[in-house]
Formats: structure tokens, sequence, C-alpha cells
């Protein structure tokens, strides 16, 4: 990444859309080009603008509201996770199958990760067989960190250290008790430390260079 002691609306302007760029400590941004670099949608990231790249890049931390999808293997864990997060106060999107016959995991997949990119609800949870495929479908959505938990352990890691804004579980794999579990513990877990942050902008560089 690019490291700047101070940035000018002249080097805002010539920067690529999307680039991730450093600050240096007592950096300096001017007025400007704040509103050039959110306008071309370049992340900065250091000490001092940690809040703003929390903003940006890392998943909402007071998750008020929750789209969930599976398709037909993990349709009853997914409603036993809707009334269970329902009785906790959040706001369900419950994505039904559009058309039943042949509504598979990539659909489901798709409709959640949609609306988590589009920053429609907070954050996502999908439901198949083992959780594998729908971690791969939901992670072709730009913007969406999908990573799929059979543990607490993972779930907090997949929330703390990688941002995941989407979260995958197995059917043939869990419990209700566990799933409750591990979803709680997703859901709870925030996303603070900056060196994870700036793991995040090298992602999403990433993903823009595609």
């Amino acid at each position: 990444m690019k490291i700047f002691e101070i940035i000018t609306e002249t080097e805002a302007r010539v920067l690529e859309r999307g680039e991730v760029v450093t600050l240096a400590r007592g950096g300096h941004v001017t007025p400007l080009a704040r509103d050039t670099l959110k306008e071309r949608q370049v992340v900065v990231v250091n000490e001092e603008l940690s809040n703003e790249a929390d903003e940006i890049l890392a998943p909402e931390a007071d998750v008020r509201s929750v789209a969930v999808a599976a398709d037909h293997n993990g349709a009853p864990l997914a409603r036993m996770l809707e009334r269970y997060l329902r009785g906790r106060g959040l706001a369900v999107q419950a994505i039904a199958a559009d058309h039943p016959a042949t509504w598979e995991y990539p659909d489901a997949a798709e409709a959640v990760a949609v609306l988590v990119a589009r920053g429609e609800v907070d954050a996502g949870i999908v439901v198949d067989g083992a959780g594998i495929g729908s971690a791969i479908a939901a992670n072709k959505v730009k913007g969406v960190r999908a990573a799929m938990a059979t543990t607490e352990t993972m779930a907090r890691h997949a929330r703390e250290d990688n941002g995941a804004n989407v979260l995958t579980l197995g059917s043939s794999l869990l419990t209700e008790d566990e799933a409750r579990a591990i979803v709680v513990t997703w859901l709870t877990t925030a996303m603070r430390e900056l060196r994870y942050i700036r793991r995040l902008a090298k992602i999403r560089s990433l993903e823009r260079r595609q």
C-alpha cells in the first residue's frame, strides 16, 4: 500500500478508484481530499482514521437485522434460527425459495449475500447441508466475506479476525444447540483491531482488481 505524509486534492484525484493507501502517523488529509477519496472509494488506513476504516470495512458491530436463507437440507435449522433470532429482538428477513423445485444453495447464498452487500441488512446467515458450498457461492458477491463455522471458536475468529459479514452453517454437522451458540457468538463478536482491518483493505483491493 502507498504511504503518504499528506494527501491533497491533487493527489486524491490520481489515486485509482478503490485503491488502499496508508497515511503515516501524524499525517494529514485535506478537507477537499477527503471528499474526493470518498467519491473514488479510496480506503485510507492508519491509526488516526481507524474509525473511518471501521465504518467502511468492518462488519456492523451492533447487529439489528439479519437475512436468513437455506436450501432444502438446511431449511429446518434455518427456520429454528429465524424464530430464535426474532426472540432475541432482531429483525429477521427470512428468504423463501422463489422456485422450490430448483432452489439450491447457490440461490440461497446469493439472496442473502446481495442484501448484505447492499447494506439492507447488517448480517446474513445461510444454511445448507455442510455450509461449505454456501460460503463459496456467497463469496462471489462483491463486498461479501462469508465464513463457515462448526464451533464457537471458528465463529469468533471469522468475525473478529476476518470480518465475516455472512455466516454459513451445515445442518448435517450441527445440533440445534450448537447452531444457536455459534450464531450468538458470531453476532456478538466485534472486529476492532486496526491490523485486522488493514487486511480487509488488502482483500478489498484484491477484489477490485479482478
